[in-house]
């Protein structure tokens, strides 16, 4: 128990960690790959740490600590699956362009579509071809309020509108570059909110993707 507790209290420093940071923490005690595993899952049950899927976890005192901190979630967004970005309805809110309050994480990657179900929230992953992986930036947390710090990757507004519609209609499938207006209006986003740069973007990565299927 006494161990246990010391283990915790050095996870709690951590964003997150696995099950191998864990084994090097307790190599310090001398302790054994079975008794670490036992404490994993007491700790589970316990609600002392948070499973986001096999083998990653969060220390619940860390969580409590920085739940109301979005880039907290978006941070472990990127963490939970790599390659990826933070994009679609979850990035158009984080723009300001949604007008609908988006709960489920939603990000982009190159790996298969995937969805995970966690006790903090649910991350969506939808896969995207290496070609349109693309236009999206490391968001800098340059806070100055006394706490924890997280920078995550994030589609460009231009890109998380592009990726939103790719995957709604399933990469364009019949559709005209007329249509893409009327289908914004009626997913109720606030594109003349969006840059003018932007939207340029946007409608150019639209031609170009219809033109080139």
């Amino acid at each position: 128990m006494k161990y246990r507790r010391i283990l915790l209290k050095q996870l709690e420093l951590q964003p997150y960690f696995d099950k191998e940071v864990v084994h090097q923490l307790s190599e310090q005690f001398d302790l054994k790959s079975t008794t670490v595993d036992t404490y994993i899952s007491r700790s589970l049950k316990n609600k002392d740490i948070i499973s986001l899927k096999n083998g990653l976890y969060i220390s619940t005192e860390f969580y409590n600590k920085n739940k109301n901190n979005i880039s907290y979630f978006y941070f472990l967004a990127n963490i939970l699956r790599r390659p990826s970005y933070v994009s679609s309805w979850t990035a158009l809110q984080y723009y300001n362009l949604a007008t609908e309050v988006i709960h489920t994480i939603t990000s982009v990657t190159l790996k298969v579509t995937s969805n995970y179900k966690t006790k903090i929230g649910t991350f969506s992953y939808q896969s995207i071809k290496e070609s349109l992986f693309s236009d999206f930036s490391l968001v800098k947390d340059n806070s100055d309020l006394p706490v924890d710090k997280f920078d995550f990757f994030i589609a460009s507004p231009s890109k998380a509108l592009f990726d939103l519609l790719y995957f709604k209609t399933r990469q364009f499938k019949g559709l005209k570059l007329k249509d893409i207006d009327l289908l914004i209006e009626e997913l109720r986003i606030d594109i003349d909110e969006m840059d003018a740069e932007e939207r340029k973007k946007f409608y150019s990565m639209v031609k170009n993707y219809i033109h080139y299927e």
